[in-house]
């Protein structure tokens, strides 16, 4: 038996716990709503598509924005074959003028917007001396640029009470995988997040930030590793690699009322490697 089909396995962390209603009327855009192709793992869910659908589950309209049309709507088509309602925008996040536009375009379609959930990346490669300088600005406009630009743009369009969370990860604290430019935009995504919950303090808008740590996405299981242990070799405290929907319920928490007073923060979600086995 995998670890995915344990019965020590919650509901929530399979993706099968019922709505109840967190997000009841909410306005969401989620940027990365698709999830990457990856050989091997068809039918797989990457954290955009798993918080899109618990977003909406929980009561949300969702505005399901990526590059990949098909797969934004086969988010959409999750959704919508779970009783939720959600649209499909297109966004190339590399390109500034795409990314300053999607929070009015989201607005538009959802009569409103209250809350941002910006999950969008790409990996690099493997250390310093082979990240390229044209990597490191194609990685950086990518995973850090269109976060800031989405933000400055929905900071103008949200009502008090929004939300904004920001997808960081484990590699913005230490070099997990290796990946200078990847390590690096992930660590700046905890400062955007800062900035973007100072800005919004005074309009009572939030702005958080998850950081995942070993999840079983198909770009995170498919990701090569030039040296150390492999993926099901690591050591995790909780004794299980976690899954997108793991990410989406964390997600979901700083979305809702439930995390009000909630800003300014990092949510590290990793089964505890970062203190339990890296800080011991």
């Amino acid at each position: 038996m995998s670890e995915l089909e344990s019965p020590f396995l919650p509901p929530e962390s399979r993706g099968q716990a019922p709505g109840r209603g967190r997000l009841e009327g909410r306005r969401i855009l989620v940027v990365g709503a698709g999830t990457r192709r990856v050989e091997g793992m068809q039918g797989a869910v990457g954290n955009g598509r798993a918080i899109s659908i618990v977003t909406a589950r929980e009561g949300a309209q969702v505005a399901c924005a990526d590059l990949d049309q098909d797969s934004a709507a086969a988010t959409v088509a999750a959704i919508e074959a779970d009783g939720g309602r959600a649209s499909v925008l297109l966004c190339d996040v590399a390109d500034p003028d795409s990314c300053t536009a999607l929070p009015a375009e989201a607005a538009d379609v959802l009569g409103g917007l209250d809350g941002v959930v910006l999950v969008v990346g790409i990996l690099s490669s493997f250390g310093l001396a082979g990240t390229p300088p044209d990597e490191w600005d194609r990685v950086w406009a990518v995973n850090a640029r269109s976060h800031a630009l989405i933000a400055g743009s929905a900071l103008e369009l949200m009502p008090s009470g929004s939300a904004f969370v920001f997808m960081s990860s484990m590699s913005g604290l230490m070099p997990g995988i290796g990946m200078p430019a990847y390590d690096a935009t992930k660590a700046a995504i905890l400062a955007l997040a800062r900035h973007a919950a100072m800005e919004g303090a005074p309009r009572g808008i939030r702005a958080n930030a998850v950081l995942p740590g070993v999840v079983d996405t198909p770009l995170g299981a498919a990701t090569p590793r030039p040296d150390g242990p492999g993926r099901d070799r690591l050591r995790i405290p909780l004794g299980r690699r976690g899954t997108p929907w793991d990410v989406a319920y964390a997600t979901l928490f700083l979305l809702s009322a439930e995390s009000a007073y909630v800003t300014g923060q990092s949510l590290v979600v990793d089964g505890g490697i970062t203190t339990l086995v890296l800080g011991s």
